[in-house]
């Protein structure tokens, strides 16, 4: 039987672009288990993946010593493969028949692309989103019937948030041309993110609130029952695309060059100025709700 070892990232997105390359490593290679290890807060990302053997979580840690640390947990045994999406370097010093290394750090293009290109695959694989029963009948008992408008108005820093007013204006819009329609708000555990949700939730009393009660299968399966995904660019972002929801990603102090959403229905709203640079404020309620409209009719 073969062993793999996939070192990928802390972080939910990132973490979430690599499952396309996870994915398809794992049909080309149906009898093999995978080791992954990722940081603490993509690990849900991985716990439904079906070839896990073992799902290794690491903290960062003063001068880099989290390396050492996973090194000594992967080191007594012989890898078929080895696959480090950090660039980390670890693999060089495991015993493994075959291993890549794969360029780290920001630079132009999709990253998704990059992986893909990395591992000789093409066209680029796109990521995936892996769910258990389980998750899927908690998402049925949550959203319920009739057609759900997932909003995700949270960020991990304000630069990135449109103004919640505005996501209101558009599930407004929306609804009013879908008879029945609701809306879940989605976004992660902690204080940030509940007050960054929380003026959406204020403006729609009707929605369902998501906020921090979901694992990541589980709102990966919740996403994958809403008719549309509308949020800005953050891990929720990615996980919707990767689970085959309609993905319109907002873009303003982020580069949709890199970072849009990668999945088979996907569009994105960009606010005017330079790329990375360009204030949420000026991406306008009507070219979103256009792009929204667009999005379902594709």
């Amino acid at each position: 039987m073969k062993k793999i070892l996939f070192i990928t990232s802390s972080r939910i997105g990132d973490a979430v672009i690599s499952c396309g390359i996870l994915e398809r490593l794992r049909l080309d290679n149906p009898q093999a288990r995978f080791t992954i290890a990722c940081g603490a807060v993509a690990e849900g990302v991985f716990t439904r993946f079906p070839a896990l053997d073992r799902l290794i979580v690491f903290e960062k840690r003063p001068y880099s010593s989290h390396w050492l640390w996973l090194w000594r947990q992967v080191v007594g045994q012989m890898w078929d493969l080895v696959v480090d999406v950090r660039s980390s370097g670890v693999s060089l010093f495991l015993a493994a028949r075959r291993r890549k290394i794969i360029k780290g750090g920001r630079r132009p293009g999709r990253r998704y692309r990059q992986l893909g290109a990395a591992l000789g695959f093409d066209p680029a694989p796109l990521p995936v989103a892996w769910t258990a029963p389980a998750d899927d009948a908690k998402a049925a008992a949550l959203l319920g019937e009739g057609p759900v408008i997932a909003l995700a108005p949270t960020a991990n820093w304000d630069g990135k948030i449109w103004p919640p007013e505005r996501f209101v204006a558009v599930f407004n819009a929306l609804a009013a041309q879908m008879p029945g329609a609701r809306a879940a708000i989605f976004g992660g555990p902690g204080v940030d993110e509940a007050r960054r949700a929380a003026p959406v939730l204020a403006a729609l009393p009707g929605a369902i609130d998501l906020v921090g009660k979901l694992s990541l299968p589980e709102a990966a399966a919740c996403l994958r029952r809403s008719k549309i995904f509308i949020g800005n660019d953050s891990g929720l972002m990615h996980l919707a695309a990767a689970a085959g929801t309609p993905t319109l990603g907002l873009f303003g102090r982020s580069k949709a060059s890199e970072y849009a959403p990668a999945g088979p229905r996907t569009a994105i709203a960009v606010a005017p100025g330079p790329e990375g640079e360009a204030p949420m404020a000026g991406l306008q309620v009507a070219d979103v709700l256009q792009a929204a409209q667009n999005l379902l009719c594709a």
